[in-house]
């Protein structure tokens, strides 16, 4: 090359730096141990040094069809100087008159797999022929020397099995073979070690393989796949190119970059971990050679959209038991010191954690609690991904920063971290800055190299994020008005898919299982005395209950029990103007068969004394069918006593109501006597208007009002 072409060399391949920001994304160049006379390939990484297949042999009764000698399997040190003459055979024991190789090491380097013709015992023009075909054998080393020679269970005379390779863990053996029911030529198989032995072979599927060659598989200790294909798309000839084993499935192979792979046939890579250098074999350079390599820019293989970490969330009273805001107010409360009033709330928590939610119903008249509806522990975490923290948007020409200080990748260190910013430039770095000329959108990569913390293994895990490059500063002012509107909508927190919900509480759920609502006037880890002051205060009609929680534990006393909600909220409202500012109402699940009996009675039949009596206080056909299925009861369950309690509104004379309410309930007695019960086992109680649940202001609250229930006794 002369001065001035030198010249023009250099000032081209500094443009091309300028242009694209770096140089190739791999250097190549031939090993020293190639020689430009005979051919070598499929290298392996063994002791300090590399195992590899070379018809270097030049024996006369040994020659293939093109003149030279058939594959042996050959060993260089390379770790002090040498030429490619210093290496020498690996084992006379391995040796046979036919091709030998491409060979595999489990990790103690003690066994060795190798691929060879089956029949190897007659002259070699007996057995060179096309039928004897490749089978893959093993051996194991003992005092220095390869011995116990065998072949593996499923070679078979009627196709090829080889080019093998262990994983790191010697539980599976990759390996290409023909035999029939593949997709095509040769496809990827893979065997395992179970039970002593090894596994009837495994298709690695169409992912992998195609109509044409799959062979040379080589796995890294991240069990990723690098392979050789001549049938996925490529430059040419056999190509290299990379897969991982994802969610059950093989992912679509990547083509590596140039000039790893070329228009000529490349193929059996190994890499260290890292994949900051290896070796690969080539046809480039009239002989099959092999190449080393050394990574200048880290490949990005693989990406997944990044996903954007959400804290702001949309909070919502959703179910089945009906709450009336005239007299209530909701009350969230998140856990990280903020609260909020209303059924449909937003919220912002400050970033990932665990926050304790709370959804009360809160008395507007007391200001004092009314009902906890609702407790659960909200996990938030950031998706586990590299992370491009950046803007969305930028000016063209105008410098954005982005850095991957976000990135959340537990039990996992960072060892690297690479760009691509999908106009042609790449950099390496945990923050970048760069400039795009044009406007458009780009999808700019962010790859890293991880080790984990635990087992110490190498892998490679990428994210994408879309950039928008806009001409100047009023696109982007419209581009911000178009999206502001989508930027206010806030997820449902129990839709979002990293945030965990563990529920130690729900109104809703207990209610599904047959729970009642019931006045609680106070609890208390020991029993307290009826005579207690407090309970002085109980309004006249209303009578205390007390009862023992076993799961907390605890003795609570009760003043009032409904099937709903809100029909506790006027006896609350009595204790709460009597100075009883404890007072809540709380859920308790019915257990009893006898009482869930009951219970669901009164759902089916409702409980208004309207159904059940007509104007001339007669029962009703109605009033018949509830209180056979209430004698059934009785008769099912002969040691429990009911209470017969009847209501009525407030309209007109008290005391005329009250009488009615006694004859009511004397009268539904009666017809249980009637039919067989035992009077003992019953009670009536007429209560008159003296304990409304409803308004009696207006006629809805009024027909609330005018109720029957049936209470078990205890």
């Amino acid at each position: 090359m002369n001065y001035r072409l030198a010249i023009l060399f250099i000032l081209a391949s500094l443009f091309h730096t300028l242009l694209y920001g770096q140089t190739e994304t791999y250097t190549v160049k031939k090993a020293f141990f190639s020689s430009d006379i005979y051919d070598e390939f499929s290298p392996v990484y063994y002791n300090g040094g590399i195992v590899f297949c070379s018809n270097r042999n030049t024996s006369l009764l040994s020659r293939s069809d093109n003149g030279k000698g058939v594959f042996k399997i050959y060993y260089i040190d390379t770790t002090g100087y040498s030429n490619w003459q210093n290496a020498r055979l690996f084992s006379k024991n391995l040796t046979s008159p036919l091709n030998d190789g491409p060979v595999t090491f489990n990790k103690w380097h003690d066994t060795i797999y190798f691929s060879r013709n089956i029949e190897v015992s007659k002259k070699f023009g007996d057995v060179s022929g096309p039928r004897n075909k490749l089978g893959i054998f093993y051996a194991v080393l003992i005092d220095g020397k390869w011995t116990k020679i065998r072949d593996l269970r499923f070679n078979s005379e009627w196709y090829s099995n080889t080019t093998p390779c262990l994983s790191p863990d010697g539980k599976r053996l990759y390996f290409a073979s023909d035999k029939s029911g593949g997709y095509g030529g040769s496809d990827l198989y893979y065997s395992e070690w179970k039970d002593d032995r090894w596994s009837d072979p495994v298709n690695m599927g169409p992912s992998i393989n195609t109509q044409e060659n799959e062979s040379y598989p080589f796995i890294n200790p991240a069990g990723e796949l690098f392979f050789a294909s001549d049938g996925h798309p490529g430059l040419g000839g056999k190509d290299i190119f990379f897969s991982r084993y994802s969610d059950s499935v093989w992912l679509t192979p990547v083509h590596l970059d140039p000039p790893i792979n070329s228009k000529w046939d490349d193929f059996g890579i190994i890499t260290d971990s890292l994949m900051n250098t290896g070796y690969f074999s080539s046809n480039r350079d009239k002989s099959i050679d092999i190449f080393k390599f050394r990574t200048n820019f880290p490949q990005i293989f693989y990406t997944t959209l990044q996903k954007e970490n959400q804290y702001c969330f949309r909070f919502r009273d959703t179910g089945r038991i009906k709450i009336d805001t005239t007299n209530l107010r909701y009350l969230w409360d998140f856990g990280d010191g903020k609260t909020a009033k209303g059924e449909v709330v937003n919220h912002c928590f400050p970033g990932p954690g665990k926050y304790y939610i709370r959804l009360d119903l809160i008395d507007k008249v007391s200001g004092n609690l009314f009902f906890n509806k609702l407790r659960y522990v909200v996990d938030l975490k950031d998706y586990e991904q590299p992370y491009i923290n950046s803007h969305d948007f930028v000016v063209k020409g105008d410098s954005i920063d982005m850095d991957a200080y976000k990135s959340y990748l537990p039990g996992y260190r960072i060892l690297s971290f690479s760009w691509d910013f999908g106009d042609g430039s790449r950099m390496q770095g945990p923050s970048v800055k760069h400039a795009f000329e044009d406007n458009g959108e780009y999808m700019v990569n962010l790859g890293l190299v991880l080790k984990n913390d635990s087992t110490g293994v190498i892998r490679k895990i990428g994210s994408s994020k879309k950039i928008i490059v806009l001409n100047d500063i009023h696109e982007i002012s419209a581009y911000l008005a178009k999206k502001s509107s989508t930027w206010l909508f806030y997820p449902d927190i129990k839709k979002y898919h990293n945030a965990r919900i563990r529920y130690i509480y729900s109104a809703e759920q207990a209610y599904r299982e047959d729970a009642v609502f019931e006045v609680e006037l106070m609890s208390s880890l020991s029993r307290i005395n009826i005579s207690n002051s407090e309970f002085k205060k109980i309004p006249s009609g209303f009578s205390i209950t007390e009862q023992y929680n076993n799961d907390t534990e605890t003795y609570s006393y009760i003043v009032d029990r409904e099937m709903s909600l809100m029909a506790t909220y006027i006896p609350y409202s009595e204790m709460q103007k009597a100075g009883l500012k404890n007072t809540r109402v709380i859920t308790r699940v019915l257990t009893e068969p006898a009482e869930k009996a009951l219970y669901n009675l009164k759902k089916i039949f409702g409980v208004s004394s309207e159904t059940y009596f007509d104007t001339y206080n007669r029962l009703t056909s109605s009033a018949y069918l509830l209180l056979d299925q209430v004698i059934k009861i009785l008769n099912q369950y002969p040691d429990i006593r009911i209470s017969v309690d009847v209501y009525t509104d407030n309209t007109g004379s008290s005391e005329e109501k009250l009488i009615l309410s006694k004859k009511y309930a004397q009268i539904l007695i009666n017809y249980m006597v009637s039919r067989g019960i035992d009077p003992d086992r019953l009670v009536a109680k007429g209560y008159g208007g003296s304990k409304p649940i409803a308004s009696n202001r207006i006629e809805e609250g009024r027909a609330q009002n005018r109720r029957i229930d049936f209470v078990i006794l205890h």
